[in-house]
């Protein structure tokens, strides 16, 4: 089948990262995203191993790097500032703890979405409302009111995928919370910041100071351990609440950074959490990246999934002449032991975060082959003779 129609939920990065692969496999690609345009800033991601392999494929490798945060490395410090750990972005190749590719969410996003829009149709500021499917296509209603049919529909709308629940079922069967929260910001760079981040920890809580392009301005980082989280996402005067609360006599620079928390036009908080699915489709709905297999920012591994997913996703939807049943089963069969990896990597990173003194429960392999695994550990067909664009 050519000229095949998929709607895609969500403008970030996976949902763009797969329009690009869509496209260029011939299908027909609408992103629908309800916020009304890109979202600027967020936290800084990275791409590592095979993920930087997608980023070549795509002839994106020059754009990306170009938009990166150009950070040297990492120190973790105490609470006078005296350095107690090091880390340089060129250690193990460049997939070490800083890695060589780092961008901040909303310029990938930007880079993603500048590589597309001439080719697929964007609709911002409007949601999936309803879905129905048959054995032919998927009829969708959108919260503004049209009314159009696709042969398939992928939600890549993250942790809390609307769509995910419209199909799938409530988030609380999928979203497992790990112990931890996370919030960051933009603010003015008054500490003399310059191309360095600076990581602070005392007994699960944890203040950061990361680089950003602008060198006028810096990313405040937070951390706090919370065995549950109640505080809705979409609520931010009471996230700031919260994250006054708990970071209070939080020592180094964080009186300073909390000082700008009302001034940001940036600021995030949500849990650490994980989503664990049985199956990331269903008929003709297929899920990707956070939204399917979401490892939690404390893998580093998020967007590498998402850039690696969608690659898949396409070939293998496209290699099935696109049959969804064929297509989808290919997709998760090659990605599923790689998110494995990379989620068992987030649930230690967070467990060491919220419980400094916990040891490795016995049978966890955190060590070189998990992290070879979480890094390198699918393979990326060529999908030789597949119909391609580029």
């Amino acid at each position: 089948m050519s000229g095949i129609r998929v709607l895609v939920a969500g403008a970030s990065i996976a949902g763009p990262a797969l329009a690009h692969w869509l496209r260029r496999r011939g299908a027909e690609v609408t992103v629908v995203e309800r916020a009304p345009g890109l979202r600027p800033g967020g936290q800084a991601v990275d791409a590592r191993g095979v993920a930087k392999e997608v980023i070549a494929r795509m002839g994106l490798d020059t754009a990306v790097r170009a938009a990166c945060t150009d950070t040297a490395g990492a120190y973790t410090v105490d609470a006078e500032g005296n350095v107690l750990e090091t880390f340089h972005a060129e250690d193990h190749g460049g997939d070490g703890y800083i890695a060589d590719i780092e961008i901040l969410r909303g310029d990938l996003s930007r880079v993603l979405y500048e590589d597309t829009r001439d080719g697929v149709e964007y609709v911002f500021g409007d949601r999936i409302a309803e879905v129905a499917q048959d054995a032919d296509g998927v009829d969708v209603v959108f919260a503004g009111g049209d009314r159009r049919r696709f042969e398939l529909v992928v939600g890549a709308d993250g942790l809390h995928s609307a769509l995910r629940e419209l199909v799938f079922g409530p988030r609380e069967r999928f979203v497992h919370h790990l112990g931890l929260v996370l919030a960051f910001y933009s603010m003015p760079n008054e500490f003399g910041l310059d191309r360095w981040l600076i990581d602070y920890q005392e007994a699960g809580r944890s203040a950061g100071l990361r680089p950003i392009q602008d060198a006028t301005q810096a990313m405040a980082m937070f951390s706090f351990a919370s065995p549950d989280f109640e505080v809705d996402y979409r609520d931010i005067e009471a996230q700031k609440r919260l994250l006054r609360e708990r970071m209070d006599g939080l020592g180094w620079l964080a009186p300073r950074m909390l000082a700008h928390l009302d001034d940001t036009p940036d600021f995030y908080l949500d849990q650490v959490a994980q989503v664990k699915m049985e199956r990331w489709s269903s008929g003709r709905v297929g899920l990707l990246g956070d939204a399917a297999f979401s490892s939690s920012p404390m893998s580093g591994q998020g967007t590498g999934l998402a850039l690696v997913g969608a690659y898949l996703l396409a070939g293998e939807l496209a290699a099935a002449g696109w049959d969804s049943e064929v297509g989808f089963a290919a997709y998760e069969g090659r990605m599923r032991s790689f998110v494995e990896a990379n989620q068992e990597i987030g649930r230690l990173h967070a467990l060491s975060r919220a419980v400094p003194e916990a040891e490795v429960q016995p049978g966890s392999e955190w060590g070189p082959k998990l992290i070879e695994r979480a890094i390198n550990g699918v393979e990326l067909p060529a999908y030789a003779g597949l119909p391609d664009s580029a």
